[in-house]
């Protein structure tokens, strides 16, 4: 039953996901062994597959230069911040990057697609969908993560 959801589901792009993209989620999710990870989507293979693997020491700025100014691309980041209260707290992002410069046909595969390939990824807190870099800044992130 599980399998035939799981096929109809990504029937609609007809995208595959890597099981390395899973198995990076869970260990940046469990682990914490990555601050971040670039997904791209490999259209000859039809499958999502990791691009970028981020150390636990790198810097927003470093994941932000990360994706491309004009290909789509889907990103996790684990956002590190302090409450009100003084707390320490994580909340692991998903982003859709999608550039205003990028073609209509890449926004297009990467639209569709976007669903199916979240669902492969369980534990996402926050979800943000990004044209341009002022979309997905720091600030963005830190309200969106209250």
């Amino acid at each position: 039953m599980f399998f035939s959801l799981y096929c109809q589901a990504n029937a609609a792009s007809g995208m595959a996901v890597h099981d390395d993209c899973k198995l990076k989620f869970l260990e940046l999710k469990a682990k914490r062994t990555y601050r971040f990870i670039v997904f791209k989507i490999e259209e000859k293979q039809k499958q999502v597959i990791v691009e970028k693997l981020g150390e636990p020491t790198d810097s927003y700025e470093k994941f932000t230069a990360s994706l491309p100014a004009d290909e789509c691309r889907y990103a996790i980041y684990d956002f590190d911040f302090v409450t009100e209260e003084n707390c320490q707290k994580s909340k692991i992002i998903f982003i859709a990057w999608s550039p205003d410069t990028s073609k209509v046909r890449s926004k297009m595969i990467y639209a569709s697609s976007k669903d199916s390939f979240k669902r492969e990824l369980d534990g996402i807190q926050v979800e943000l969908q990004a044209t341009d870099p002022t979309e997905m800044g720091l600030d963005v992130i830190r309200s969106r993560s209250n």
